[in-house]
C-alpha cells in the first residue's frame, strides 16, 4: 500500500493480524524518497531562497513576535496573532524547501553527452498534428517548470510522453481537451 503526503511516497506495508489487515509499524527502510532531478540552477535557487527565508525572514519575524508581546494582554492582541501565523507560515515553508532539496538530484547539463533520445535537460520543438503548430519546451525538474517561459517538468503528462523519443517520433497526450498528437521536430 502506498500513502501519498505532498511530494514523497511513502510504502506501508501490510500484516494480517487476526483476520484484519492493518498497517504495520513505519520502518525507516519503509520511506522510499522519489528522487526529483533538477538542474544545478534550479537547485541554486531553492537553496538561495531557504537561506533567504532562514537568515533574513525568521529573524524578522521572531522580532515581529517580541514586540507584539510587550503590548500586553495576548487574548486581544492582533499584532502577536498575526505574528504567529506568519512564523507559522513560514516555518512551513522552510519545511517544504528543505524536503524538496533533500530529494533533488542534482543532473548537470553540461557534462553529458549530447543524447540520441531525448531526456532531462533537452529542448524540444514538437509539433501538434491537429493545428500544425510548433512550440519549444524544455524538459525540467517539477520545481523548474514555467510554462510562460517554455519550461515543463519532465513528470508532466507531456514531459513523460516525451522522454525517450526521437526525431519523428509522434506521442500522444491526454489532455483536458482529449488526446492530442505532437511530433517531435527536433530535440537538442
Amino acid at each position: 500500500m502506498y500513502r501519498f503526503c505532498r511530494n514523497f511516497v511513502f510504502r506501508v506495508e501490510v500484516r494480517k493480524r487476526r483476520g484484519t489487515l492493518a498497517p504495520s509499524r513505519i520502518q525507516p527502510e519503509d520511506i522510499i524518497v522519489e528522487k526529483r532531478p533538477i538542474s544545478p540552477e534550479g537547485h541554486r535557487k531553492l537553496q538561495q531562497e531557504l537561506d533567504q527565508l532562514v537568515r533574513v525572514e525568521r529573524p524578522k519575524i521572531l522580532k515581529e513576535i517580541e514586540i507584539a508581546l510587550g503590548h500586553g494582554d495576548l487574548s486581544e492582541n492582533a499584532e502577536y496573532t498575526y505574528a504567529k501565523e506568519k512564523h507559522s507560515l513560514l516555518e512551513t515553508r522552510i519545511r517544504d524547501l528543505q524536503a524538496r532539496l533533500a530529494a533533488c538530484e542534482v543532473i548537470n547539463l553540461e557534462s553529458r553527452p549530447k543524447p540520441d533520445r531525448i531526456v532531462f535537460g533537452c529542448s524540444v520543438t514538437i509539433e501538434d498534428l491537429e493545428t500544425s503548430e510548433q512550440k519549444v519546451y524544455t524538459l525540467l525538474g517539477q520545481d523548474e517548470a514555467d510554462i510562460g517561459k517554455g519550461i515543463i517538468s519532465v513528470s508532466s503528462p507531456l514531459g513523460r510522453a516525451l522522454i525517450g523519443k526521437q526525431t519523428a517520433d509522434v506521442v500522444e497526450v491526454k489532455t483536458p481537451e482529449g488526446l492530442r498528437e505532437f511530433e517531435v521536430i527536433d530535440f537538442c
